[in-house]
């Protein structure tokens, strides 16, 4: 079954070179190896199964296939029906086992959250104003307590805080934030730590490069202004909207945190609370 695969990868490499000429997007390298491992794959699995010309490939062993990896079986089964599209092209096969077959790409949430304890230790550590730089405390706060987004950071503007009330506008949320206590600690530190640096910049987080700007600051700094805790913003947040999701309605969420509920339910595939579930289930 070798011979095939190798003219299916010179052909996807020529048509490579020509997307490269042509200015259009050509398929990347590391994608038609990781295309390749697949038919590697599969052309094992039908070697097992007694199959060793492409043409006597049918729907059952495909499906099978497909049965083995199911967390992968949506990319698997793209591969395969492209190559047997070839296949069928260069008459090396006369039917497209692939046709019919039907797998749908289910979205979940395969990051990472912290647990219980480590959320106790970063609230520990934020809480205490002589632990870290200001930026840091603010980031992190608001990122675990109110699922802010690296973009709604970076895009925090003096004007987007309400003094009188105690909220913020973050992003495109429907409705401003209200801020708990500890937050808004946090948050006038980063005020006085904006008023020393006598800037006019009107962000609140400016750094030493926008001090004399008004742009914002960098997604460079913001990625990097956690590194003493070895916490991502990202997992902040996604410890936040896995929790909310957790406890309340998916499309209360969205509208709260201005996302789309698709976006929403991604947090909540293959995750079920037994404990919320009819004692008779």
């Amino acid at each position: 079954m070798r011979p095939a695969v190798a003219r299916y990868l010179h052909d996807e490499l020529a048509a490579q070179i020509r997307a490269r000429h042509a200015g259009t997007r050509p398929r990347a390298e590391h994608t038609i190896e990781a295309n390749l491992a697949i038919l590697r794959d599969l052309a094992r699995f039908l070697h097992q199964h007694s199959i060793t010309d492409w043409a006597l490939v049918g729907t059952a062993p495909i499906e099978s296939f497909l049965n083995q990896r199911p967390a992968d079986a949506a990319r698997i089964l793209s591969v395969a029906r492209r190559f047997f599209r070839w296949t069928r092209h260069h008459h090396l096969t006369l039917a497209d086992p692939t046709r019919g077959i039907q797998r749908q790409r289910v979205r979940a949430f395969q990051g990472v959250t912290l647990t219980r304890v480590q959320q106790r230790q970063m609230m520990r550590r934020w809480t205490d104003p002589n632990q870290g730089h200001p930026h840091e405390r603010l980031v992190g706060l608001l990122a675990l307590l109110h699922a802010a987004s690296q973009a709604e950071l970076r895009a925090l503007r003096l004007d987007d805080i309400d003094h009188g009330t105690r909220r913020i506008r973050l992003g495109h949320r429907p409705h401003p934030v209200p801020l708990d206590p500890v937050s808004w600690a946090a948050l006038q530190a980063s005020l006085d730590h904006h008023t020393a640096l006598a800037t006019a910049n009107p962000h609140l987080i400016v750094t030493r490069a926008t001090r004399a700007r008004q742009t914002p600051a960098s997604t460079a700094y913001l990625c990097h202004v956690l590194d003493d805790t070895d916490i991502s913003i990202r997992t902040l947040r996604a410890t936040r909207i896995t929790d909310l999701i957790a406890a309340l309605d998916p499309k209360v969420v969205a509208v709260a945190l201005g996302m789309d509920p698709e976006g929403v339910l991604t947090y909540l595939r293959d995750d079920v609370d037994t404990v919320r579930l009819p004692a008779n289930t």
